[in-house]
């Protein structure tokens, strides 16, 4: 029979066996979020179905984790963390199993909803768990540990999945959440110790309503704004709807004595300036995760498997670094790390505006490994300090929060970037139009180098000639929208050094 909580994990000295488990279910959930984009196009393909409809299927992931995350609170008080935990993996490995024996395309988006309600719930209880069974004195070192399936998941995603699509079959990219969930949660039953449940706590359901109205609203305009149109009459009315979801779910949540989200959590100073870093590094985070992958694919023509490779040393790199800046957050706490991180971050964001057709893969893979080392420096003592930083009772909540600003981040930043992108491409694109028209390019230059000096614009050879020209233009604009992109999120990332100044390790 488990015992109880803390004072057992304390008396034994235990606490690294849970934090692993811990682990285990959050890379799990984690790489999902990744691995999924690589094998849209060959979902795509098999289920013979078009765009709009497959990005349905990440789509409808992050608007399911917008509404099960709230509720994660309000289940670890009413269940126990220990069965919320557990619960969740069955949930998810169950969804994941579901979406391997999909046989159409909208039968996949509906078991997507399946796993999301799982995934939301692994976080956020993770989270709590450790905050109540590590001792303060080596809570950065548990944390640091946990860190690397936060930071090695999302980085394997491209090429592990990459892999199992070119030579296994995109099934697998499920399927391989089998034996890690039954791992799991094989593991959380024999080493977890038991967490105490409160008995008669009621469900805040003015709280879960306008949250879920808020988050999918939000999320879904986020996501589809860009297809839509931001000027829409469908993402206007989803932003309005928001909006005034979000203001009752103010005044639901301040008045009510047992609130889905405990919002008073923000009159703690860390944990707000964490959340505000969180904001800067996860859009920063998404400018090179999300874009690099795309130039290297759509321009230099890289496969999926390719890429993945390609970014996989940085992610070694963050998987071994996170130990290590746990122990530091021990010895020194959040602030030195934080300000070195978010600095070496943004110069390293910064650097990716030289990008280009002829940069050599070796420089880019170089920049993207000292990228996660910035990452792992930044993302670890704000995630740490801002659950540190309140009482271990809300430790659930806190988390809970602070996973629906990364998501909602995720999905500003994305949207964010995708804007200024099309807007500077339109941007280059018509300048160096415009250069080819009046000369500046040397297209007649062009079009009659080569033996053959009789060859005309009208031609074939000419025709041809042009259309590799414009080929060129088309190119070279995107890859200057994508180093735009990159100074923008290289400043953003520089912007939040100010809140990290701030942070302080606390026990209240």
């Amino acid at each position: 029979m488990k015992n109880d909580g803390k004072e057992v994990v304390e008396a034994t000295g235990g606490w690294l066996a849970p934090v692993l488990i811990c682990l285990i279910g959050t890379f799990m959930s984690t790489l999902d979020s990744s691995i999924v984009n690589v094998a849209l196009s060959t979902i795509k393909g098999v289920f013979n179905t078009d765009m709009e409809t497959i990005e349905w299927v990440v789509t409808i992931y992050s608007l399911s984790l917008g509404i099960i995350i709230p509720l994660s609170g309000w289940m670890g008080k009413r269940v126990g963390l220990d069965r919320v935990y557990m619960a969740a993996l069955v949930v998810f490995t169950l969804g994941s199993v579901l979406c391997t024996l999909s046989w159409n395309i909208y039968v996949l988006i509906a078991m997507r909803v399946i796993q999301a309600f799982g995934g939301g719930m692994i976080m956020p209880t993770a989270m709590s768990m450790i905050k109540r069974i590590v001792p303060r004195k080596r809570y950065g070192t548990a944390m640091g540990i946990y860190g690397i399936a936060m930071l090695m998941g999302p980085a394997l995603g491209p090429t592990l999945g990459g892999y199992l699509v070119e030579y296994v079959g995109w099934r697998w990219i499920f399927t391989i959440n089998l034996p890690i969930g039954i791992l799991g949660l094989i593991l959380a039953y024999l080493y977890l110790p038991s967490f105490p449940r409160t008995a008669g706590v009621r469900i805040d359901v003015a709280g879960v309503i306008t949250s879920a109205t808020m988050l999918f609203c939000l999320l879904l305009a986020l996501s589809k704004g860009a297809d839509w149109g931001w000027a829409s009459e469908r993402i206007v009315l989803l932003f309005y709807v928001s909006a005034v979801s979000f203001i009752l779910f103010l005044i639901f949540e301040l008045k009510s004595e047992n609130p889905l989200l405990e919002l008073r959590l923000f009159r703690y100073r860390t944990f707000t300036m964490a959340n505000l870093i969180s904001v800067s590094i996860t859009v920063g985070l998404y400018s090179v995760v999300y874009y690099v992958p795309i130039f290297l694919q759509s321009l230099r023509g890289m496969g999926a498997m390719e890429t993945g490779m390609l970014m996989l040393p940085g992610a070694i790199i963050a998987g071994v670094m996170m130990p290590v800046n746990g122990w530091l957050y021990d010895k020194t706490g959040p602030r030195i790390m934080a300000v070195f991180g978010l600095s070496t971050l943004a110069i390293t964001t910064y650097v990716f505006h030289t990008l280009n057709m002829s940069t050599p893969t070796a420089a880019i893979t170089f920049w993207m490994a000292l990228r996660y080392f910035s990452m792992s420096f930044a993302q670890m003592p704000a995630g740490t300090a801002s659950i540190e930083s309140v009482p271990a009772e809300f430790a659930t909540q806190a988390s809970a929060i602070s996973s629906i600003i990364t998501r909602v981040s995720s999905s500003f930043g994305i949207a964010m970037l995708t804007t200024i992108m099309s807007n500077r491409d339109a941007y280059h694109l018509a300048r160096l139009r415009e250069g080819i028209t009046t000369g500046r390019m040397g297209v007649a230059a062009f079009l009659h180098q080569g033996a053959n000096a009789s060859i005309s614009a009208g031609s074939p050879e000419g025709t041809r000639r042009l259309e590799t020209i414009m080929r060129f233009v088309s190119q070279t604009a995107f890859v200057q929208a994508l180093d735009d992109v990159f100074i923008i999120a290289s400043l953003v990332t520089l912007v939040s050094i100010v809140p990290a100044l701030f942070l302080k390790r606390g026990n209240p």
